[in-house]
């Protein structure tokens, strides 16, 4: 197994006015190079937390307590600012939720891409310009030449949210990281923005990271997901054993009692009503005994209250922190 990215034990709080709020509880995730991880969970879970610390791009009052980060045998949270501006945006991309605050309206849409490309890159002015129209043509942007000259409010949602996905792409990077790329488009959109994406995925056989609340979207291509809940883990396996064997093993269904919540509200042709998940997640400064999910949980048991569930592993790298297993 060749690992391109692996988070070991990693414990991010954020510094509050009077107290320490922890934001991610001892996360363990691993990429294998070429593949797709899907990161999904509630808005709140710690998803974009744990992706903006790979990138070393978390709030001033962000606090990493403990953990690593290897990127192609380097940790990351021991790396010099200087040497991670060069890691940032050649090696480890971005794709972020809102391309209009993601783009500085004060520069054309080529000036922006160029700037990367010339940092990164360090070519030639004409060199940079001709990249930056291969990158805007790759993202399937019609007459490239011309639209570099545009500025970002001179293109539609989807178009922006096409010109940051050829930012991302125009030094080759080995990693990318798409936060919730969807969020701010329509339907239609979405699906085009999707399916772009997928296709570079394929074409260039970079490793990526996809972020979302959708598990729609993690079915259709990506190879395992990382389920989170309140800062936590609480789930890992290939998508098959989530969606298409419906998570079984030796006729028994192992996954987590959030992951099946999540799947029963999904919307189907054959559901009349929507099965939901009662109550709401807790807050972050929230301190909550035994297993966190259990205040939500409706297959809740007495050691669930006072006791934290430990990693239970089962076939086909199938990890689950669930005291029923």
């Amino acid at each position: 197994m060749n690992n391109i990215l692996e988070i070991k034990n990693l414990n991010i709080s954020f510094q509050l006015e009077e107290e320490k709020a922890k934001a991610v509880h001892g996360v363990n995730l691993t990429l294998e190079k070429g593949k797709v991880l899907g990161i999904v969970g509630e808005s709140g879970c710690g998803k974009s937390v744990t992706a903006m610390s790979i990138m070393k791009l978390l709030p001033s009052n962000a606090v990493i307590e403990a953990g690593e980060i290897i990127f192609n045998g380097e940790n990351l949270l021991k790396m010099p600012d200087k040497k991670m501006q060069t890691i940032r945006g050649s090696k480890i991309s971005l794709i972020p939720q809102d391309p209009l605050t993601s783009l500085n309206p004060l520069y054309t849409v080529g000036e922006q891409i160029i700037e990367t490309i010339e940092f990164h890159l360090k070519v030639s002015r004409n060199e940079a310009r001709e990249l930056a129209v291969e990158a805007l043509k790759s993202v399937k942007i019609p007459e490239a030449q011309d639209r570099l000259n545009d500025y970002p409010h001179q293109f539609s949602g989807g178009m922006r949210q096409r010109a940051i996905i050829a930012m991302a792409l125009c030094c080759n990077p080995e990693l990318i990281i798409a936060d919730e790329p969807t969020t701010a488009l329509d339907v239609t959109v979405q699906a085009q923005i999707l399916d772009l994406i997928r296709q570079i995925q394929a074409d260039r056989g970079t490793s990526l990271i996809f972020i979302t609340h959708d598990l729609g979207v993690i079915a259709e291509f990506c190879d395992n997901v990382a389920v989170m809940y309140a800062g936590r883990v609480v789930e890992y396996a290939s998508v098959a054993d989530i969606f298409k064997n419906s998570g079984l093993v030796k006729g028994e269904d192992y996954r987590h009692p959030y992951t099946k919540g999540l799947l029963e509200s999904l919307p189907s042709p054959d559901k009349e009503i929507l099965n939901v998940i009662s109550g709401q997640p807790p807050q972050i400064t929230e301190n909550i005994a035994g297993c966190v999910f259990n205040p939500r949980c409706p297959y809740k048991m007495p050691v669930c209250e006072t006791l934290e569930p430990v990693l239970t592993l089962h076939a086909r790298n199938h990890e689950v922190f669930c005291h029923l297993f």
